[in-house]
């Protein structure tokens, strides 16, 4: 079945009407979000006037490769793809490391923080007229303390939280003040009569609780994945001291690598140092046994016979001096692991022409670094530092073991040597036993000082190394601080201001109309039972609320008239000379029917219409309250124990001694109310009325407290059923829809009562458009003939 346009529209525009209502109701109130906005947006100015203004500043620097050399295999590889061989996320630990940064707190004296004191914020500074010393360099103190400071005319005023106070003199500055753990002292170049007016705030932190402030504070990152720049921020009230806690922290990073590399030069220079003392003893002692062999065997030169032989054994003793040179150096190196003391740095590259040795002992130099670090930083009982540990005693049985097999490689091959010259020693038969042994010595002093001459190369390289040792970092860029603060951001508190001056009002109106199960409106009734019409809405009026007389004027006379016009659109068409009967009821008392009755009787009564009121609530009465009559006059109820009686007897002059106006009282308040009107004569009674008037108003009791009004319903020609705006449960409203449905109460319609005037402009008109043309708002004095078409 295919949906129907029309339809979709219908709903459409019910859907923006709903949208409208709401969006109505809620600009009722506008008021309250204009009052809210306002003091949110005060409360965010005053907020942005006086909150601490905290800036980022920024640093970056370049870490540089220490390396050297490159494998072909692995590094040449690596820089042709670009990628950097550097760590960055251990560059990262060390920069935001305790042992870095606890340098950086002690050269700044970051543990002191200087603020200036206001009425309302309190601001920091970095150049303060005045420093602070702690006693001793290490922490002097448990926990933060604060002080105030004033500059007065000849000393330091101090005073602690607890009001604890004490005096400096700005002439004996340096001497301890019993009770502060400090010493105070006017910087150079300071006026004191600049500072006078000026309150201090000095806050003192132990060391570690201000190193590990910085460690949480200090930002380090990569600023892209494949480059090896590391960006600094910190965010800080003051932009000096930021920007000089970067700057120092690069130093000393910078520094603490510098320094890596120059121990391992340092290690190497004191290693050939010592190697230096005992080659110079042993080149004296095999010069001096020399010379005491030529002395004793008269020889002094080799002669040129054994030339053509030598050539021959040129190439073995070649060969047999390489090895010589390779076991001594290998014998330097085990003499060295077994004398040096545990876990220091061994000489790298003495000369030894075996790879693996030389990169062992590389590697266990780097452990040996590693560990150093790691021990400025924990504990001896460090599960990490234990590992290291035991890998630098591996490392080294390692070498050891490394070693004795190249010794005893060199061996081997010595002994092969010795073969080849014990074969040839058939062809230096003739050649002089002395000579050889004068070989022997000589080529025992080649040996050494071959061995001096590396070893005093090697000093040099490291000497120059440490002399000049290239920087670990590139400075990028020194701390820089942005004009624009990071906290806090005026278009984002002013924009969360507004938002919060609109949602506050919003939320508490939400949740008011959320749990509000009262009538408000007319919308509320028209949901609640559409089947039932709508006749009026009567305004809520402290001043006046009945008419003042037949030419009333005022809001609430045009109301009731325009409810008497559409109650006469509800009444049956009756034959010529009968009248139309009027209930009016609501479901319990308090809701203003029997006002209602006695406004309407008088609307009728205005407009020339002969009008009764009659009083059906026998046992709560109020249509008295208006006349000038007691409570017990005769009235319906005395008519009902006597039908028989006059009824002319039970009606009186109206409101005022209008003359179409009636009034017929309940009479006396009777104890048997349903057994009276179940009875004859009220059916008596209103067939001989609407005879008499054009319209009955009869005020009935409440229908859903007593069933009074259900007794005599079949009589009424129209029941109008009251409810009270702001007063009536929405829940109530489904009794006045069974009524309605079991036809228990006959041609229903809705008025709604005291409704608000402010509440009208939902509807997109007030209570005093129109109404009274010629007369002023409230109906009641006439208007000039000039003002009555303004």
């Amino acid at each position: 079945m295919k949906e129907s346009p029309y339809l979709s529209e219908e709903f459409e525009e019910d859907d923006s009407f709903h949208l409208k209502e709401q969006l109505l109701k809620y600009l009722g109130y506008w008021p309250w979000f204009l009052g809210t906005v306002i003091i949110a947006l005060l409360v965010a100015f005053f907020y942005l006037k006086y909150a601490t203004v905290t800036y980022q500043s920024v640093a970056k620097i370049r870490i540089i490769d220490e390396s050297k050399e490159l494998n072909i295999g692995t590094d040449a590889m690596s820089l042709l793809s670009g990628k950097s061989r550097i760590n960055l996320d251990n560059e990262i630990e060390v920069l935001k490391s305790y042992r870095l940064l606890k340098q950086v707190v002690e050269d700044l004296q970051l543990d002191v923080n200087y603020y200036i004191q206001g009425n309302i914020r309190t601001t920091q500074i970095w150049n303060s007229p005045f420093s602070l010393t702690k006693h001793n360099a290490s922490d002097s103190i448990a926990k933060a303390k604060t002080y105030t400071i004033k500059l007065e005319a000849s000393s330091f005023s101090i005073s602690e939280k607890d009001g604890k106070s004490y005096y400096s003199s700005y002439e004996s500055a340096m001497e301890t003040v019993p009770g502060l753990p400090f010493v105070i002292t006017i910087n150079e170049g300071i006026s004191i009569n600049d500072y006078e007016n000026i309150t201090y705030k000095v806050v003192v932190k132990p060391i570690k609780q201000a190193t590990m402030a910085l460690t949480s504070q200090l930002q380090v990152q990569s600023t892209n994945k494949n480059s090896d720049i590391l960006s600094l921020s910190l965010i800080g009230e003051s932009t000096p001291r930021s920007e000089a806690i970067l700057n120092t922290i690069i130093e000393k990073f910078n520094q603490d690598g510098i320094l890596d590399r120059q121990l391992v030069s340092k290690r190497t220079l004191d290693f050939i140092d010592d190697r230096f003392i005992y080659l110079t003893q042993e080149l004296d002692s095999i010069e001096g046994d020399k010379k005491s062999f030529k002395q004793q065997n008269n020889l002094s030169y080799i002669e040129a016979d054994a030339g053509i032989t030598l050539q021959k054994k040129s190439a073995n003793e070649e060969e047999t001096f390489t090895l010589e040179t390779q076991i001594a150096l290998s014998k330097l190196l085990q003499e060295t692991l077994a004398t040096e003391q545990a876990f220091s740095l061994l000489p790298a590259d003495i000369g030894l022409k075996n790879s693996g040795i030389n990169s062992l002992v590389g590697d266990y130099n780097g452990l040996v670094l590693e560990r150093d670090k790691m021990v400025a930083s924990a504990g001896e009982n460090n599960p990490t530092l234990l590992v290291i540990n035991s890998q630098l005693q591996r490392a080294k049985q390692n070498i050891l073991q490394t070693v004795s097999s190249y010794q005893q490689q060199l061996k081997v091959s010595m002994a092969q040597l010795r073969q080849e010259k014990q074969l040839a020693g058939a062809s230096f038969s003739k050649i002089p036993e002395k000579e050889q042994l004068l070989r022997a010595i000589e080529r025992q002093q080649s040996i050494k000082e071959n061995l001096f001459l590396l070893l005093l190369q090697k000093r040099e390289e490291a000497a120059i190394s440490l002399a000049v040792t290239a920087p670990s970092i590139k400075l990028i860029d020194y701390a820089l601080t942005s004009n624009i603060p990071v906290a806090p951001k005026k278009s984002v508190i002013m924009a969360g201001a507004l938002l919060l001056g609109l949602l506050l009002p919003f939320g508490f109106l939400y949740i008011r109309f959320s749990l509000n199960t009262k009538i408000n409106d007319r919308t509320d009734l028209e949901r609640a039972n559409p089947e039932i019409p709508v006749l009026g809405e009567i305004p809520f009026l402290e001043d006046h609320k009945t008419f003042l007389d037949t030419n009333d004027r005022s809001i609430l006379a045009e109301s009731f008239r325009i409810l008497s016009t559409n109650i006469n659109y509800m009444l049956p068409n009756k034959e010529k000379g009968d009248g139309q009967i009027i209930y009016v009821t609501s479901t319990i008392k308090d809701e203003g029917k029997s006002l209602v009755a006695f406004n309407l009787s008088l609307a009728f009564s205005s407009i020339g219409k002969k009008v009764l009121l009659v009083g059906a609530d026998l046992r709560n009465p109020n249509i008295h309250q208006h006349f000038d009559r007691p409570k017990e006059s005769l009235g319906l109820s005395d008519y009902l124990y006597d039908p028989e009686m006059d009824w002319k007897n039970i009606v009186y002059k109206g409101y005022k001694d209008i003359e179409n106006h009636s009034v017929c009282f309940s009479g006396s308040i009777p104890p048997n109310a349903p057994q009276l009107l179940s009875g004859d004569g009220f059916e008596k009674f209103i067939n001989i009325v609407k005879h008499e008037y054009d319209y009955i108003i009869v005020d009935t009791a409440p229908t859903m407290l007593i069933t009074d009004t259900l007794l005599i319903s079949q009589f009424a020609d129209l029941t109008l059923f009251v409810v009270r705006s702001g007063h009536t449960d929405k829940r109530l409203l489904d009794f006045s829809k069974d009524l309605n449905k079991s036809k228990k109460l006959k041609n229903m319609g809705y008025l709604l009562n005291e409704v608000g005037i402010k509440r009208s402009r939902g509807y997109g008109y007030s209570y005093n458009y129109g109404y009274g043309y010629g007369y002023d708002e409230e109906g009641k004095t006439p208007l000039p003939w000039y003002k009555r078409w303004k």
